[in-house]
């Protein structure tokens, strides 16, 4: 909803149904393969913490904060 209103766009369900899923996919792949490379593979938890950390860290860089 929030990039449909963004871009001030509206979508059928199906193709909101289709990103949703796209997106969930994509968030399952970055905890599992974060968690796997930090030695702890199927803990979700960990690697959901992980990766958002790694990625509000590299906003910050990219802004000058650290």
């Amino acid at each position: 909803e929030m990039q449909q209103n963004a871009s001030r766009d509206s979508w059928s369900f199906e193709k909101t149904e289709e990103r949703l899923a796209q997106i969930m996919h994509n968030i399952h792949d970055a905890c599992a393969e974060t968690a796997e490379k930090y030695g702890a593979p199927g803990d979700y938890v960990l690697g959901a913490n992980i990766t958002g950390f790694i990625r509000v860290a590299d906003a910050m860089r990219s802004l000058g904060v650290i």
